[in-house]
């Protein structure tokens, strides 16, 4: 038995009258806490899964709560699945771990949590002995790591917050960050357990992350509100959602006794706003290595930007190029490999104040060093330009360069980022002002370019958006002069929640029915853009197409089929009117073939084309398994995505052939419009959850 089936006992043995668990339905003492508990391990050891890795993909909930805790006292390591992974990495963190099975719902029935285990073919994997815990923060889709933690380790710390806050904090714990993250396992749940507080697991759509990329700040608001919650963890992305609901609607939480905040660094003008509408921000820094929790502002002043001291369980110190090393509790390794014992090295830079507080600089790997000699730290410009409305998120580079680099996620299709850097670039020396700037699509945990709480994975950024040269191919420079509309196009409310699986059946339907209003125009396109071009003498880019005429024939049929599958009406989505945003941009393709250059709709292929792939790869599952249809309902996206891969590397060997200039323009400009209008189409859709934000 682990100190956390105890510490429940413990609390009921001292009569401690308030629940352990309340889900805003129903609430559930400790002693029945203690028993559900008891009841599941019971459940585990008749269910068959032995004593192999169990992936758990769930949201929120008390069952999930108790469920998890069940694992750990049945010994039976557990590898918790954020949301936001897509299949890949589902699958990859799974066969790195040895999972022999997944979890992915379950229902506390009768003080039983009941749940379905779906079989996972894997190998077995080499775990260190006492591994409770895989987690796999980073999300990564090659070769994923999966860092081995104890239960006794974690407990460990969970207990070190405890007694570093003080006991008599503990209160009504609301769960933000999604299940899967390390964080709010250790310093929420575990926190919450031992202390004696009450937790509510409420799941991701009631706290306003039914979109974990675009947190709805109202929504958190209204829920902490409406529960009574006294304390938080959040990273700072939502931090900034709340606080910006909060100066909206003019209202305050006086309630709040504890927000805690980490993962990346929060800059100093959202920590001013924090301040100002009252709410008790704490910053504190840790790592998956160190179980999560290392540091955390004690609260005695208002957060300045410092991580505070050592929560207890690690001791710190500096090396002498002010690399943070750690000693105390430690990860066991990695899936496969041991670790040495000894102290560990974290990677980040860091100063202590004349108080003793703890802060961080930004990462050692990361410092900067330009052409003229001068060292600076990204995180600091990172932090000034994130602070503006219009940017989303950034990273800056420039190592070796003459100028600084940054790569920027704006705030949505119609912000003016440039404004929002020249306001950054006036406050700063002349030697760290922002030189150049793209505008890219969003970091995200799904695409391997965040971790799960946060981090940019700047590596992986760098890879995806390399360094610009000189263009020799025309498809090269068709994608960097179209990178600002692509990235803008990327923003739309809608899009994102398609892309993560946030939306609902009729969500679903509608955008089907949406499709096939301008899929049904694909060969008619085509044909008119074939006959013009035959015209002109273009016998290359005529044949191209009486291919695509080939693949394309029938694919609205395939959108009629997968709607009737869905539970949609075929006929009436047939019968239909286009909305005016998907009339407007299939009267504009009609239009350039008809009066400009035909070779521009190679414009439109390239836009549709490419967004077809990504809604296959990072889409097509999470709405899938959200939804709980069949395959042959996604009989458009992932058939039309795997035509597409292959499309798009022909595309690709097309459009280096077109050596024709006025060519190339019709095509890059169809593009930017086709970004635009695509866009337009996908925001004319009144998706459930970004209706409701809105």
């Amino acid at each position: 038995m682990t100190a956390l089936l105890e510490a429940v006992r413990s609390h009921v043995r001292a009569g401690r009258s308030n629940p352990a668990f309340d889900d805003g339905h129903k609430s559930l003492s400790w002693g029945d806490s203690a028993l559900a508990i008891e009841n599941t391990i019971g459940e585990l050891e008749r269910s068959g899964l032995g004593r192999s890795p169990v992936g758990l993909d769930i949201d929120h909930s008390t069952g999930a709560a108790i469920l998890l805790v069940a694992l750990i006292e049945a010994e039976i390591p557990v590898v918790p699945l954020p949301p936001y992974f897509n299949e890949a990495q589902r699958l990859a963190a799974l066969g790195n771990a040895g999972a022999s099975a997944c979890i992915s719902g379950c229902s506390l029935d009768d003080l039983t949590v009941r749940f379905g285990a779906v079989p996972v073919e894997t190998g077995e994997a080499d775990l260190p002995n006492a591994t409770a815990v895989i987690s796999f923060s980073s999300g990564s889709t090659d070769e994923p790591k999966g860092v081995c933690l104890s239960a006794d380790h974690l407990i460990a710390v969970a207990t070190s917050v405890c007694d570093y806050l003080g006991r008599d904090l503990a209160g009504r714990h609301l769960p933000v960050l999604p299940f899967g993250i390390l964080l709010e396992q250790v310093a929420g749940l575990f926190a919450s357990l031992i202390a004696g507080g009450t937790y509510l697991p409420l799941p991701g759509s009631a706290v306003g992350l039914a979109n974990p990329l675009r947190p709805d700040g109202k929504q958190l608001l209204d829920a902490v509100i409406r529960d009574g919650a006294t304390s938080l963890i959040l990273v700072p992305e939502y931090l900034a959602a709340l606080v910006a609901a909060m100066e909206a609607c003019s209202t305050r939480l006086p309630q709040l006794t504890l927000v805690a905040v980490g993962g990346a660094s929060i800059s100093p003008a959202l920590l001013k706003r924090a301040s100002l509408v009252g709410l008790p921000v704490r910053q504190g820094y840790g790592m998956t290595e160190a179980g999560s929790v290392i540091t955390l502002e004690d609260g005695s002043t208002i957060s300045q930007g410092g991580v505070g001291r050592s929560v207890g369980s690690h001791k710190l110190w500096l090396a002498d190029d002010g690399e943070i090393i750690i000693d105390g509790p430690l990860f066991l390794g990695l899936v496969g490999q041991s670790r040495e014992p000894g102290s560990f090295a974290t990677g980040d830079i860091g100063r202590f104040d004349q108080q003793g507080s703890l802060w961080i600089d930004g990462r050692k790997s990361n410092l900067i060093v330009t052409a003229f000699g001068r060292n600076i730290s990204p995180e600091w410009l990172e932090a000034l330009l994130t602070a503006q409305p219009e940017i989303a998120q950034a990273m800056v580079r420039g190592d070796g360069d003459a100028i600084l680099e940054a790569l920027l996620v704006p705030a949505g299709p119609e912000a003016d980022v440039e404004s929002a850097v020249e306001r950054v670039n006036g406050g700063l020396p002349e030697y760290a002002r922002i030189g150049a700037c793209r505008l890219v699509p969003p970091f995200t945990p799904a695409s391997g370019l965040l971790t799960g709480n946060g981090r940019m994975r700047r590596s992986a950024i760098n890879r995806a958006h390399p360094k610009e040269t000189a263009a020799d191919k025309f498809f090269d420079r068709l994608i960097s002069e179209t990178k600002g509309d692509q990235a803008r196009f990327a923003m739309t409310p809608q899009l994102l929640a398609g892309l993560t699986g946030q939306i609902s059946r009729s969500d679903y339907i509608a955008y089907l029915t949406q499709a096939f209003h301008h899929v049904r125009h694909t060969v008619p396109l085509m044909r008119e853009a074939r006959a013009a071009l035959a015209e002109r003498g273009n016998p290359m880019l005529v044949e191209a197409l009486d291919n695509y005429i080939v693949e394309e024939t029938g694919h609205e049929e395939w959108i009629l089929d997968d709607i009737e599958t869905a539970g949609g009406d075929r006929d009436a989505a047939s019968r239909s009117d286009p909305a005016p945003a998907t009339k407007a941009m299939v009267d504009h393709a009609y239009a350039t073939i008809r009066d400009g250059n035909p070779a521009a709709f190679f414009g439109m292929v390239f836009v549709l084309e490419g967004t077809s792939v990504a809604l296959a790869s990072h889409g097509a599952s999470a709405v899938q398994r959200r939804l709980g249809l069949p395959n042959t309902a996604f009989r458009y996206l992932n058939s039309h995505g795997a035509l597409d891969q292959d499309h798009m590397k022909f595309f690709e060997s097309l459009m280096n052939r077109v050596d024709d200039p006025s060519d190339q323009s019709a095509i890059v400009e169809m593009a930017k419009d086709m970004f635009r209008l695509f866009g337009g189409m996908f925001g004319g859709i009144e998706i459930e959850g970004v209706r409701d934000a809105a």
